[in-house]
């Protein structure tokens, strides 16, 4: 007679981590989410070549891309139900997959993605908001830029130090403006096309602006919502931020769905506002292509309201470094707390509850990094974060596979959790998968930016550089962290009985 198979054992109580439970509420937990994404910055250097890939078809594009992104939220909210943890994606593969996988697609490809991220941000707001002040000259100058990026680093650090609550409060003020600043574009290019003052070469609004498949080009369309995906990227910030939340099981779910719609909404109506109100030509002249919004938001807004635009741009990319400067340390803390990373990273604040020696070396990090890249080049910047696409690929696709799996038992009984938790993440993971497949293909071509070494694209040498770097990194610390990586702290799970299993983080108290 067989036995059944007993769960895995787990910790009775995981060790407290100190944040301040129920700190906020949806409202700020969105704001949080919106403001990593940065949609007034990711726009104005994205839509443009987005336009060079699809053309009219533009906000079709941004649906089309926006569906493996639903699905991967469909995953995040309902692992963050299961377990929530401020670790989030480390926790979820860790949980699934084993320590090995955790550490690597929930711990390095995402905080590499992040460093590089930061280090442009804090790049691009430097720029952005020097030239709203009228000192272009310093703008163009690469050290006055990374030495200001430095000390705008520094500043997100200290802010984040002083307690998540100033943190989302102020992230409500800079998305605000964001917001209002697009949608006064938005009304102004509406109106303009109304009244017949849009460009002569303008297209005409048509549903075939809607349809992905309209203009025939796969190869094409295909590129676009590439483009549209990573645009998209950020929204999972505000997981870190899930243990100080009203309710951790269900604000930072439903924060992470309504985050992700409002992005929708607003990247459709931008990409259609400014292909009415320009036409494609507009958009793809080289003088507007890489910063879509600096251009055409004083055209169709005038000069006063253009300025708002271009302060929007630069904030935009200063309020997702602040976020990073939140989020980043706060999974840095889950993962000391299960062994995961050296036990200093889990000295906290004791009045404000923030991880402040994780904060320093987030700061720290980041400073060495912009110093780095811009030693190396200028330019270099700009080339890894288009290699930052195949990382952002790896671990959503991760973490929508762990959802299919974890939950596999209960979609044997459900119709919807088969449909939300198994068949929806499963798509969302596949199509993951194959834009780092495509993205990896077409960064192999020497042609790819015109830069390459050895006859290969140097976007492709740095991102699966920075993956292979990750997979040696990985096997040298196995030994140094051996309970996490023996499975002692995270152990997987049983998950044909993992209803009976008592929550990972059952002795923390429930907000």
């Amino acid at each position: 007679m067989s036995h059944p198979l007993s769960p895995p054992t787990l910790p009775v109580a995981a060790p407290t981590k100190g944040l301040k439970a129920g700190s906020i509420g949806l409202g700020p937990t969105v704001a949080l989410g919106l403001a990593a994404v940065a949609p007034a910055y990711s726009l104005a250097v994205t839509l443009g070549f987005v336009v060079v890939a699809v053309g009219a078809g533009t906000p079709a594009a941004f649906l089309l891309g926006f569906v493996p992104i639903l699905f991967t939220a469909f995953a995040f909210r309902d692992l963050n139900r299961e377990m929530p943890d401020c670790g989030g994606v480390f926790v979820w593969i860790s949980r699934v997959f084993g320590p090995v996988a955790g550490w690597f697609f929930g711990g390095w490809v995402p905080q590499v993605a992040t460093f590089i991220a930061s280090a442009a941000l804090a790049q691009v707001a430097t720029t952005y908001l020097l030239n709203f002040f009228g000192l272009a000259w310093a703008a163009s100058e690469p050290v006055i830029v990374a030495a200001i990026a430095c000390v705008l680093i520094a500043l997100s650090a200290m802010i984040a130090a002083r307690g998540i609550e100033l943190s989302a409060w102020l992230q409500y003020a800079l998305i605000a403006l964001q917001l209002v600043a697009l949608g006064g574009f938005c009304i102004a290019a509406f109106t303009a096309m109304a009244a017949g003052n849009a460009a002569k070469d303008a297209e005409q609004l048509g549903v075939e602006w809607f349809n992905p498949f309209a203009s025939g080009d796969i190869s094409g369309l295909v590129s676009g919502v590439i483009l549209c995906l990573f645009i998209y990227w950020g929204w999972d910030a505000l997981i870190a931020v899930n243990e100080e939340t009203t309710d951790r099981k269900g604000t930072p779910g439903r924060a992470v769905v309504i985050t992700t719609l409002i992005l929708l909404l607003v990247y459709v109506a931008t990409a259609t506002a400014a292909v009415g109100f320009a036409g494609t030509a507009g958009i793809t002249d080289p003088e507007t292509v890489s910063d879509v919004l600096s251009v055409l938001g004083p055209q169709a807004t005038g000069d006063v309201f253009g300025k708002v635009i271009i302060l929007a741009v630069g904030l935009s990319a200063l309020s997702a470094l602040m976020t990073v400067a939140v989020s980043t340390p706060r999974s840095w803390l889950s993962m000391g707390t299960y062994g995961a990373l050296p036990r200093a990273t889990t000295k906290m604040h004791p009045l404000r509850g923030t991880p402040t020696t994780s904060i320093t070396w987030w700061a720290l990090i980041s400073i060495a990094m912009t110093a780095l890249l811009t030693a190396i080049s200028a330019d270099f910047i700009g080339l890894a974060i288009l290699s930052v696409g195949l990382m952002i690929a790896a671990y959503y696709a991760a973490t929508a596979l762990a959802c299919v799996v974890y939950f596999a038992p209960e979609m044997r009984t459900s119709a919807a959790a088969l449909w939300l938790k198994g068949i929806l993440p499963g798509l969302g993971a596949i199509l993951m998968m194959g834009a780092f497949a495509y993205s990896a293909v077409d960064m192999l071509s020497p042609e790819y930016v015109e830069l390459s070494w050895l006859g290969i694209g140097s976007v492709f040498w740095i991102g699966i550089g920075a993956l292979g770097l990750g997979l040696l990194v990985t096997a040298v610390i196995r030994s140094r962290l051996r309970p996490y990586f023996s499975g002692e702290t995270i152990p997987r799970g049983n998950f044909s009985t993992r209803n009976e299993l008592p929550s990972i983080l059952s002795s923390e108290s429930e907000a």
